[in-house]
């Protein structure tokens, strides 16, 4: 049966056991396990296997005043009496104010293992879990654990999406319309092609790539412009008569909507979007435009006339071999309740608003 476990496969498989709360093997011995989705029972089955220790995001080492001695994250002795709430409690912001004396941090200086924390961290933010792990260095690991290697991590090649159904679907802006539902050999979310009437391949392609957004664009949060942004750019392209919008299902920039949820919780204590995202072990965005590129090249197009504020994708699009040859300003959706958000997004993130 391993013969039929491909690098990208073992990788869906490791972020899946980590989601469920199994540990990995990474490399050649190191035990890893979410600290999320760890519970009592698992976190008492890898102490019998020895003293295990935290890893943590150098953000969310420094917020605890935990020294960082792996450049991009710390490694961390659990003190005697460590207990699950402890671990949780280390590893989300969101819980500071409610458990606010968990030090003091003892880092470890020495970390052989380096590499391998650091891709398990790469792995938990993939599989939209906080970057917070339990690892044990094992000479003997236990059998049945998904095991991948570093090499397979660092090497593995970018998903490869292909069409999976598709069908008309007649829309409010256009009696024209067909969805595309593309999948990908990562075993990741699904993404969706919303094409209204039939666009040229020859010419530019009015386009919107458009992350979801359940809290903007199906309960119609104010916090943020993403529902205004996704009905103006279907309107604009039913008002042309043919064009393409692309649903890519990286909520929260990427980080998923717990994720996003904790971030809104930090933004409630005072801190604007960036960063959240920063204290909660993330970058300031961990969307993979590619994938938006891919999908274009795959329905026949080589040019677009990019609906967007953020030059950050239309650079994005260019180096995939995608030609922008418009950015179409949207800069909809401004309320009250969001000001701050768009601030933030224009002074710290460029988007031209």
């Amino acid at each position: 049966m391993s013969n039929f476990l491909t690098p990208q496969a073992r990788m869906a498989r490791a972020q899946h056991d980590l989601r469920i709360g199994l540990p990995i093997l990474l490399g050649d011995g190191l035990l890893v396990a979410a600290v999320e989705t760890l519970d009592a029972a698992g976190f008492s089955g890898i102490c019998a296997l020895g003293p295990p220790d935290l890893v943590l995001s150098a953000a969310r080492a420094e917020t605890l005043k935990a020294r960082v001695y792996s450049g991009d994250h710390a490694r961390i002795a659990l003190p005697l009496g460590a207990d699950l709430r402890w671990l949780h409690a280390s590893a989300d912001p969101a819980a500071d104010l409610n458990y606010p004396m968990k030090g003091p941090y003892q880092s470890r200086r020495d970390n052989p293992d380096a590499a391998g924390c650091r891709a398990a961290l790469t792995l938990l933010r993939r599989a939209h879990l906080l970057p917070a792990a339990l690892v044990l260095r094992l000479d003997a690991p236990p059998a049945g654990l998904t095991m991948l290697s570093l090499d397979e991590i660092a090497q593995a090649a970018a998903p490869q999406l292909r069409e999976v159904a598709g069908a008309r679907v007649p829309l409010h802006v256009s009696a024209a319309g067909r969805v595309l539902v593309f999948r990908d050999d990562h075993g990741d979310e699904e993404h969706y092609a919303v094409e209204i009437g039939a666009p040229d391949r020859a010419k530019p392609v009015l386009a919107r790539l458009h992350s979801a957004c359940f809290t903007g664009d199906v309960i119609g949060s104010q916090k943020c412009d993403c529902g205004a942004q996704l009905q103006a750019a279907l309107a604009a392209i039913g008002q042309a008569g043919a064009g393409v919008l692309l649903y890519l299902n990286q909520e929260g920039r990427g980080i998923g909507l717990a994720n996003k949820m904790r971030a809104y919780g930090l933004q409630d204590q005072g801190f604007d979007t960036v960063e959240a995202n920063h204290r909660l072990g993330f970058a300031d965005d961990e969307r993979d435009f590619t994938i938006g590129a891919q999908i274009l090249r795959k329905m026949g197009f080589r040019a677009v006339r990019l609906m967007t504020n953020n030059p950050a994708k239309v650079a994005r699009m260019n180096s995939c071999g995608l030609n922008v040859v418009e950015r179409v300003p949207l800069a909809v959706g401004r309320t009250v309740e969001n000001a701050g958000y768009l601030d933030t997004k224009a002074a710290k993130s460029g988007h031209l608003l």
